[in-house]
């Protein structure tokens, strides 16, 4: 029993001055390295370890600082997120009010506001396209009819010239013929009067 005594003191202090050089190594390892390290390091007694107050509290602190640097790190990364979340949902904003603007515009570019009344382009253009052609069959007709009318007129001016001439020539021939009848009864009245 007191060689186990005697063994343990000396484990124990060795145990000591091996921790204290280990101290500065352990804050720069990883905690489950130091945890390992402190398992090692402690010494055994039948089934059971023994560890050194200082080293399990140094532990401690790792741990703890540890612990705060994670901690630091998620509220970090907490509010980075909470950041980008609502950058996010301010550029959602800004992406629906553009959509919103485009498909007005869309709307807008795809139809034509005409005496109040909005049309889509392609029913525009068959109306405008359809009025277009009734207007251009509309004036066929009237330049057909004002040319058949035109040449109608023409021939009225041509025979109205012929009647004319005839007439003229009638008229003449009329003259004539009663100066012609005048002189002859002139005549005849002077024979009458020469021989009364």
């Amino acid at each position: 029993m007191k060689t186990k005594i005697f063994t343990f003191f000396t484990l124990f202090l060795m145990t000591t001055l091996f921790g204290q050089i280990n101290t500065n190594l352990n804050d720069t390892v990883s905690i489950g390295h130091q945890f390992d390290n402190l398992i090692k390091t402690s010494n055994r007694y039948e089934d059971f370890r023994v560890v050194k107050t200082n080293a399990i509290l140094q532990l401690k602190s790792n741990v703890i600082d540890s612990i705060s640097v994670v901690n630091k790190g998620f509220s970090a990364a907490k509010s980075e997120i909470n950041s980008q979340k609502n950058t996010i949902d301010s550029l959602k904003t800004v992406l629906n009010a553009s959509e919103e603007i485009i498909l007005a515009l869309k709307h807008e570019s795809q139809s034509i506001s005409f005496i109040g009344i909005e049309f889509n382009n392609s029913v525009f253009k068959t109306i405008l396209l359809s009025i277009i052609a009734v207007l251009a069959i509309i004036g066929l007709v009237f330049i057909s009819k004002y040319t058949q009318s035109n040449k109608i007129t023409k021939q009225a001016l041509n025979d109205l010239k012929v009647l004319e001439e005839e007439f003229e020539t009638h008229r003449k021939n009329a003259l004539e013929r009663e100066q012609k009848v005048r002189r002859e009864l002139l005549d005849e009245i002077n024979k009458h009067k020469k021989d009364s």
